[in-house]
C-alpha cells in the first residue's frame, strides 16, 4: 500500500455487534458515524475533524443489554482500519503529541505510532454516567483503540470539573497527536521512523 492511498475498509462481525469502518488518513475531516450510542458519535466526530482522517462508521450492537460492547468494538475496528491504512508505516513522523483545553478542562494527548500497544490513562470522571453512558467505559474505547492501531498513547487529564469537557478534550487531543504523527515526515518521506528499520509486529 503506497503512501498516496492511505485508505482501509474494516468489516467486523460478532454476536455481539456489527460494524464498518472505512478510513482515510489524508482525508479533510468528513465523518459519517452512526453507533446507535448519541454522545459516542459526537466524540468519533471530534476524532474525525481534528485529525482530519475521514472517518465512516456504521455500527450495530447490543444495546438492549449495555454499550460495552458497541463501544469497546468500535474502538477496535477503527484501529484495525488506521492499521492496515497506515501498512509499513514508512514515512511517518511516527511521534505526535497535544495539549487541549475545553473551557475549564486541560487534557494532554501523546502518541507514538510504534505498533506497540500500550496505554496510559490518567483520567478521572466525578460521575458513573454521561446521560446513558457509563464514563468507564471511554478507557476501554481508548484502550481497544490504542491496542488494535498498533500505538503507544498516553492521555493525561490535567484539571476539569464538567465530565463532558473533560472526555471531549481527550478526543480532541488525541485527534490532534494523531494529525501530527500520521503526517508524512517531507525530510524522511522513505524511510521508516525507527533505528531498527521496521516498525512491523513485534518490533
Amino acid at each position: 500500500m503506497g503512501r498516496a492511498d492511505r485508505k482501509a475498509s474494516v468489516e467486523r462481525n460478532t454476536k455481539e455487534t456489527k460494524i464498518n469502518v472505512t478510513i482515510n488518513l489524508d482525508g479533510s475531516g468528513v465523518c459519517n458515524v452512526s453507533t446507535g450510542i448519541g454522545f459516542l458519535d459526537h466524540m468519533l466526530e471530534q476524532l474525525s475533524r481534528h485529525s482530519l482522517i475521514d472517518l465512516d462508521v456504521k455500527a450495530v450492537g447490543d444495546l438492549h443489554i449495555d454499550f460495552h460492547h458497541t463501544t469497546e468494538d468500535t474502538g477496535i475496528a477503527i484501529g484495525e482500519a488506521v492499521k492496515k491504512a497506515l501498512g509499513d508505516r514508512v514515512g511517518i513522523t511516527r511521534f505526535g503529541s497535544a495539549l487541549c483545553p475545553l473551557d475549564e478542562a486541560l487534557t494532554r494527548a501523546v502518541v507514538d505510532c510504534s505498533n506497540r500497544s500500550y496505554l496510559i490513562w490518567k483520567v478521572g470522571f466525578s460521575r458513573p454516567k454521561l446521560g446513558d453512558f457509563d464514563t468507564e467505559l471511554f478507557r476501554e474505547w481508548f484502550q481497544a483503540f490504542s491496542q488494535s492501531a498498533g500505538l503507544t498513547l498516553h492521555i493525561e487529564n490535567f484539571y476539569g470539573e464538567n465530565n463532558h469537557h473533560i472526555i471531549e478534550s481527550s478526543y480532541k487531543a488525541l485527534a490532534r497527536a494523531l494529525r501530527q504523527a500520521l503526517t508524512i515526515d517531507v525530510r524522511a518521506a522513505d524511510s521508516v521512523p525507527s533505528t531498527k528499520g521496521t516498525l512491523s509486529d513485534n518490533n
